[in-house]
């Protein structure tokens, strides 16, 4: 079976320009994605943060569902520790009646913050007050409830209906970087995606191999696994060009992993930030692999990391400081995997969504 291809979007802040216009990219490049004939868009959550624009991705999947015609779009993911399920659920039954039959909605237990923020956003769960953090399995369990399933008998709010009660619902996935979230996948017997692209690759096994070990078909929500992985993959013309683009990216995950999470720099700032000796062997390192190159080269290897994993589908991540060169990147990936609308997008203009 073909390997399904996605698009993961953390509404990326680039230098030089602001947060307003990393959501104007974000909702010119879901259109783009829609016309080259990607199976879904993803938003990421986000908050506290100089890097990625994304805090409210409920509210960006209204704007893409609104404005584009067959791609599913949806959450990678919302952090739910930090809200009712409740108003989840009915903030993506809204969705549903807006997109019928194309709206997804990934949750994940990680905060997408720093722990200071984390407590802003929800003190009571911060504290341990309520146990939140611990209630994830239910707070997934109430989910399913509100979305449509219903609650148990004993449930104390069992007679709450979310609104609105429309025909279709919203398909439930399980994000994350670790054991916790696959077993949790598993055993809701619901479909899994590994965030391959926080941890490179470290993990995917294992969590892969847990969730289709404890998948529990009688849960009677998917009949078999269905996992995916979220990867970072950069294509161009040539295989120099895309290591030159790749520079942002590789740079910025210097600075992410001493803490800091500053605006993606321009590949003439990578080429122009004076790195030390220990530096510059973690950015060879960080090149040697990355999932980039030329579109046939790319599509080798995310294939190859799909077939090891056991994944279905991959999300492929591809912050680029230019937007011309993402959405080459795009169009060029969506050529290899011969996806149905990359032949005649290669000079259509940008949505109106991308001008400043």
């Amino acid at each position: 079976m073909a390997l399904v291809l996605s698009i993961l979007d953390q509404s990326t802040i680039a230098s030089g320009r602001d947060a307003g216009a990393a959501i104007r990219e974000t909702l010119a490049a879901a259109q783009y994605a829609d016309a080259l004939g990607y199976a879904r868009y993803w938003l990421a959550e986000h908050h506290n943060s100089q890097s990625h624009a994304g805090a409210a991705p409920e509210i960006l999947i209204a704007a893409i569902a609104a404005t584009t015609r067959r791609i599913r779009v949806g959450s990678a993911g919302v952090m739910l520790p930090h809200y009712a399920a409740l108003k989840v659920a009915e903030q993506f039954r809204v969705l549903e009646a807006i997109a019928p039959g194309r709206i997804d909605l990934g949750v994940g237990r990680a905060p997408g913050s720093d722990g200071r923020t984390a407590y802003a956003l929800n003190p009571a769960a911060a504290q341990g007050l309520l146990g939140q953090g611990d209630r994830f399995p239910a707070q997934v369990q109430e989910l399913l409830g509100w979305l449509g399933e219903g609650l148990p008998a004993s449930h104390p709010f069992r007679d709450i209906r979310a609104q609105p009660e429309v025909p279709t619902r919203p398909e439930l996935w399980m994000l994350g970087s670790s054991d916790y979230g696959a077993q949790l996948a598993a055993y809701f017997g619901l479909p899994y995606c590994f965030a391959h692209f926080i941890t490179d690759g470290a993990g995917a096994g294992q969590a892969m191999a847990l969730y289709r070990q404890g998948f529990r078909p009688e849960a009677g929500r998917l009949p078999a696994p269905h996992a995916a992985i979220a990867v970072f993959a950069l294509c161009a013309d040539t295989e120099a060009e895309a290591a030159r683009l790749f520079s942002s990216r590789a740079l910025w995950r210097l600075s992410r992993d001493r803490g800091i999470y500053p605006p993606l720099p321009s590949p003439e700032e990578a080429e122009a930030h004076p790195c030390t000796e220990a530096e510059r062997e973690k950015l060879a390192r960080m090149q040697a692999r990355a999932i980039i190159g030329t579109a046939p080269q790319v599509r080798e290897r995310l294939e190859a990391l799909a077939a090891e994993l056991g994944a279905a589908e991959v999300a492929v991540l591809t912050p680029v400081h230019d937007p011309a060169a993402r959405r080459a990147s795009l169009r060029l990936l969506a050529g290899a995997f011969g996806l149905p609308g990359a032949a005649g997008a290669g000079a259509a203009p940008l949505p109106a969504a991308a001008l400043p």
